[in-house]
């Protein structure tokens, strides 16, 4: 009852919006309260009287925020930009900034990981033009074409400086990025001028050498795979099929899904499934999820903030 007349309060104030806009809309809607949202304003009386005199057309769509939930959690974006803020580490005090090792552009040799001494780099750089249009390339272009860029970028900046660079055509490695990158590490004047381009390039190659990244792609294939058992089957059934996956500390490899990735996929599914039947059949399988999930965050021997603050 609550939700009906915050439901009909809303359809009263945008029929009220287009009143004083002298609107004839025509209504869209993406998603189960939308569609809701968009059937009260088509049948509103005060809004039908409206329609009928009303001079400027207009389109309205309405869109269910949980839909934005989808984004957030899903890794379907072919988009370097993205998996380089996923898989770095952060910079300290920053949400939108990561450490990019600079150890490879320096005569020490640390492997110790924890090893301080040398500054990171990031990929905020303001002050080079060279290195703020390659950032451009990482958010616009698809993986595979920002790659390429990096390439390009290293090779036209290597020749200008007069470094001995061999062209490669084909794919593009991290090693080869890694191996033109090294040429800049003995000349100070190339490395302090094109700084900027070279922090950028690093963070592409920790990326792509980066576990995480492999990771990325199984969450990925999953994601399709969920989307299609979605399609054709009920929700508890699609349940049943994660329950194998959840595994405790001590059952997973490297490979497995941990408590945060597993709820990250939960998110996904409940996001993007709609409107679910609820019945018998589905409380029985989410009660063996929970069960499942319970288990598995209690066995974590040191638990993350994430986790820390859902228990």
């Amino acid at each position: 009852a609550e939700l009906r007349a915050a439901v009909r309060a809303l359809v009263g104030d945008l029929d009220a919006l287009f009143t004083a806009l002298g609107l004839r809309e025509e209504s869209f809607a993406v998603g189960a309260l939308s569609r809701v949202v968009a059937a009260e304003l088509a049948s509103y009386a005060p809004a039908r009287n409206r329609r009928r005199t009303a001079t400027n057309k207009a389109s309205v769509v309405f869109v269910d925020r949980t839909l934005d939930l989808t984004g957030a959690v899903s890794h379907h974006g072919d988009n370097l930009a993205e998996k380089i803020l996923y898989v770095l580490p952060k910079l300290p005090g920053h949400k939108t900034d990561v450490m990019v090792n600079m150890v490879e552009l320096t005569a020490l040799q640390a492997t110790d990981e924890t090893c301080r001494i040398i500054a990171p780099g990031c990929l905020a750089q303001p002050n080079d033009p060279a290195a703020k249009a390659l950032w451009e390339s990482f958010m616009n272009l698809k993986q595979k074409e920002a790659v390429m860029e990096v390439r390009r970028h290293l090779v036209e900046t290597a020749s200008r400086e007069n470094l001995p660079i061999k062209m490669s055509m084909g794919r593009v490695t991290p090693e080869q990025l890694s191996s033109y990158i090294q040429l800049f590490k003995n000349n100070l004047k190339a490395l302090e001028n094109h700084c900027g381009l070279l922090q950028l390039s690093l963070a592409v190659v920790q990326t792509l050498k980066h576990p995480q990244t492999s990771k990325w792609d199984n969450f990925l294939a999953f994601e399709r795979v969920l989307l299609q058992t979605i399609g054709e089957s009920e929700m508890p059934s699609v349940l049943n099929q994660l329950l194998p996956i959840i595994k405790s500390y001590n059952e997973r490899t490297k490979d497995d899904y941990s408590c945060e990735d597993f709820l990250v996929l939960l998110v996904y599914m409940y996001s993007v499934v709609g409107e679910i039947r609820s019945g018998k059949e589905l409380d029985a399988a989410e009660e063996e999820v929970k069960k499942a999930l319970v288990k598995a965050i209690c066995d974590e021997p040191e638990p993350s903030p994430v986790l820390l603050k859902i228990t």
